[in-house]
């Protein structure tokens, strides 16, 4: 035997009603006859709530009463045979009947009591498990109403009322016993006390019921049918990517249920708990779907944990002083005097050193804990043993949660770098005896936040999102754009991580979406925004989306953004950059960048800086990070410089091949920005820095390859003609080089704390003797790579390589 209890959104409206009927008549085809424990039609409860304490402020209920028959009699319309609607209609007024008299009395006294609100209450039960019953019995002419008041037998604790196990269990036994044959059709969430007065159960009432009809009659297992796919690995209304879980223990799921997973609540489980019964969660609108079980016997699982449970608005209130250190009783004193006054604490810690309490409570309580802590410390507090209770408002409690947690090491660290990663501060931490629980206390506002970086941190076998904010749209961002489309499936497969693009800005307009810009029409969706372009504008709307794994890329050469890095980081926002400006500024700069992002937890990755795509950064990184000891750089990082000597050979002369350079694309619109050497001296300045030296600008010795005439010309047409002029200075060096079997090389070199950048003429011996096109190379001289030194050769130039790079940092920062 089954029980199978329905929520309010499966009876809540005719089309619902129809699916539990069908999911009754499947029963029926298994040769099961269930008892069925039904909650009030949806909306019905805070219906009755609203009146009644709308009466007892002397507000008139006639228009909710009004819409309370409405509600009911549509489903008879809808569901009963004509000949069958009128018993139904006379039930159903007599109840309204007796709820408005009731209404009148609380209207006329201005009192609503504990008692009378349970009555009124209880019409919702009654009025859909009666009717329900009657439409039930069409189909199944066996099917009764029960009212569990007849056999839930409580105290007069109303609202709240404790149970009668023993003699509850009697009275179902009995009354099964005779109605064995019966589909019983049972109202939940209320009961009766020995005099026969109505009583309700409480939060998750007509869980409960079900679970103490299911206790007392040794059931198969308890169904509970809602509107959610069973318990999920989060709150699916703030993680996206929340999933359904198989199955949990009764630990588990009273944990998950007591840090706000509503699906059920902890009571309900502690009859079936206590006789072993398996507990289903099934959705009335998704039948098919296996859902939750909630068993004694779970098989082992993989997972650390199992779910991230939340409570989205509680505050906090803290005491603190001498006068509770090493002060026997103190807590108890506190909590007792809570107790009395039924104010809830949901989470507790205390400092080692005992100088201080914070507690959790819900908002409601807050004015009332506050006025009876002053009042029972007021001597300590005047005395200065006890500093003034400091309330905080505005908070909220995340809490993982699972069995494995005991056995499983780092769970904690996990949990604290994915919220230290973005820049979520943790208030207060609790972790249960139990160790299947791990609570802290953070802002409200950083909740969904928080909720989908632990997600992501724990449930590795989905993908880690994160959230790209892109300045510039050129050949660079385009291509970016491209490749990130085309290599989306393969960045989820192989490295479990989907990028989403929140957030593009050009000179002229921007954009944003939370939920990610589609690559396949971004550019539509940037043209036509309504947003201007304002940088600052960008940067804060990006912090005020508040996303988890956020990601600023710099796709730009503008000085502007650099400004900006500083304030990003401080947001713990992770910067990707191919703009080398800032690195190349001043040295205090270059520090405060890496001291800032460090401190806060967050990447800042400039692979592009120094060689387009090439790995050059990171493997310097790797070879200090290991203990190696550089002892020389030498690299040719300019790959507009490297294909001008590459194709200045022959009968070819150096003005035409400069121009067709610049045709093709690979130099500046004013060559002499690439010939002058500025754009090398800034790469080899990052390089010496991340070797470990201080340097600034200045400190790099350059070598001009042009002639002072050609530097000082007043336009790129006097460039060029000044070139032309400088024909036979070009050649000389061309057939000097050929004339020895060498070739023309811009290197630049970083040896002994000094950087110098020259033109050599190389042989057959050198390793950049044989280049090619825009190749960049680098080469590594190391206390491990002496004799052969370690050398990173390829294209250092062109919007592909340069947004493979990107692309690639944006993948490390995923990694981490």
């Amino acid at each position: 035997m089954k029980v199978l209890k329905f929520g309010g959104t499966s009876v809540g409206s005719v089309s619902s009603i129809k699916t539990l009927l069908d999911i009754l008549k499947e029963e029926n085809k298994n040769g099961s006859k269930p008892v069925v424990v039904l909650s009030a039609m949806s909306g019905i409860t805070n219906l009755l709530v609203a009146m009644a304490e709308g009466a007892a402020a002397g507000k008139e209920f006639t228009a909710e009463l009004a819409e309370l028959e409405r509600r009911h009699f549509e489903v008879v319309k809808a569901l009963l045979d004509i000949q069958n609607q009128n018993p139904a209609f006379t039930r159903l007024k007599i109840h309204f009947n007796q709820l408005e008299e009731l209404l009148q009395g609380v209207l006329t006294l201005r009192e609503l009591t504990a008692k009378t609100r349970d009555t009124i209450l209880s019409f919702g039960e009654r009025c859909s498990a009666m009717m329900i019953a009657k439409i039930a019995a069409q189909h199944f002419p066996e099917a009764i109403f029960v009212d569990a008041s007849e056999l839930i037998k409580t105290d007069s604790a109303f609202g709240n009322a404790r149970v009668n196990m023993e003699l509850t269990d009697r009275l179902i036994q009995g009354f099964y016993a005779e109605n064995s044959d019966k589909l019983l059709v049972v109202t939940g969430f209320i009961a009766g006390n020995e005099a026969g007065q109505i009583t309700t159960l409480g939060r998750g009432g007509s869980d409960y019921t079900a679970a103490i009809f299911g206790s007392a009659l040794h059931a198969q297992e308890i169904q509970i049918w809602t509107d959610v796919n069973g318990m999920m690995t989060a709150d699916p209304r703030m993680v996206k990517k929340a999933f359904s879980l198989e199955e949990l223990t009764y630990t588990e799921a009273m944990e998950l249920s007591y840090f706000g997973a509503k699906v059920i609540y902890p009571p309900t489980m502690i009859p079936a708990f206590l006789k072993k019964i398996p507990i289903v969660i099934k959705n009335t609108f998704e039948p098919e779907f296996a859902g939750t079980v909630i068993r004694h016997d779970c098989k082992a699982s993989t997972l650390p944990i199992k779910g991230i449970s939340s409570i989205n608005n509680i505050s906090i209130l803290s005491l603190e002083g001498s006068g509770m250190v090493g002060k026997s009783g103190f807590s108890g004193r506190l909590f007792s005097l809570l107790a009395r006054e039924q104010i809830n604490i949901i989470l507790i810690t205390q400092s080692s050193s005992e100088h201080s309490i914070t507690f959790a409570v819900q908002p409601t309580d807050v004015g009332k804990a506050q006025m009876l802590i002053e009042q029972e410390f007021e001597l300590e507090l005047l005395a200065n043993k006890l500093e003034p209770l400091v309330v905080e408002k505005g908070q909220a409690i995340l809490a993982i949660v699972g069995e494995n947690m005991k056995q499983t090491p780092g769970v904690s660290g996990k949990l604290f770098h994915a919220l230290g990663r973005n820049g979520i501060n943790v208030r207060a931490i609790a972790q249960g005896s139990s160790e299947y629980n791990i609570s802290v206390i953070i802002s409200a506002t950083d909740l969904a936040k928080a909720l989908n970086a632990v997600h992501d941190s724990f449930f590795i076998e989905l993908t880690k999102t994160l959230h790209a904010f892109c300045l510039g749209t050129g050949n660079i961002g385009k291509t970016l754009f491209k490749q990130l489309a085309d290599n989306a499936g393969f960045l989820q497969k192989n490295n479990g991580i989907q990028v989403k693009i929140a957030g593009i800005s050009n000179t002229r307009k921007m954009v944003f979406n939370s939920d990610g810009l589609s690559l396949d029409s971004w550019e539509d969706a940037l043209a036509q925004s309504h947003h201007e372009a304002d940088l600052k504008t960008f940067i804060h709307h990006m912090k005020e989306m508040n996303l988890p794994n956020c990601v600023f890329i710099d796709n730009t050469a503008s000085p502007t953004p650099i400004g900006f890095y500083e304030e990003i980081f401080k947001s713990n926002i992770s910067v990707v950059t191919c703009n080398k400006i800032g690195n190349s500024a001043s040295y205090s700069q270059y520090k405060t960048f890496r001291d800032t992002a460090r401190r806060h937890g967050v990447d800042f990755f400039y692979e592009t800086n120094v060689g387009a795509g090439l790995p050059i950064i990171r493997t310097l990184k790797d070879l200090m990070s290991s203990g190696d000891r550089v002892q020389r750089i030498e690299a040719i990082l300019s790959g507009t410089i490297s294909y001008i000597f590459n194709y200045f050979k022959g009968d070819a002369n150096f003005h035409d091949v400069v121009k067709e350079a610049q045709e093709k694309g690979y130099t500046e619109p004013d060559p002499r920005d690439d010939l002058s050497g500025k754009d090398f001296m800034r790469k080899m300045l990052i390089l010496a820095r991340d070797a470990g030296y201080e340097m600034e600008a200045s400190d790099v010795q350059i070598d001009a390859i042009l002639p002072k005439a050609c530097l000082e010309a007043q336009t790129v047409e006097d460039f060029y003609a000044a070139l032309k002029s400088e024909d036979a200075f070009f050649a000389n060096l061309k057939d000097t080089a050929e004339k020895d079997k060498k070739v023309l090389r811009y290197i630049g070199k970083l040896e002994n704390g000094k950087a110098s950048i020259t033109l050599q003429m190389v042989d057959e011996n050198h390793p950049f003797y044989m280049l090619s096109g825009s190749d960049n190379v680098i080469s590594f001289t190391t206390d491990r790579y002496k004799e052969r030194p370690l050398v990173v050769k390829g294209p250092g130039a062109g919007a592909e390589v340069t947004a493979a790079g990107v692309f690639a940092d944006l993948i490390n920062v995923g990694a981490n």
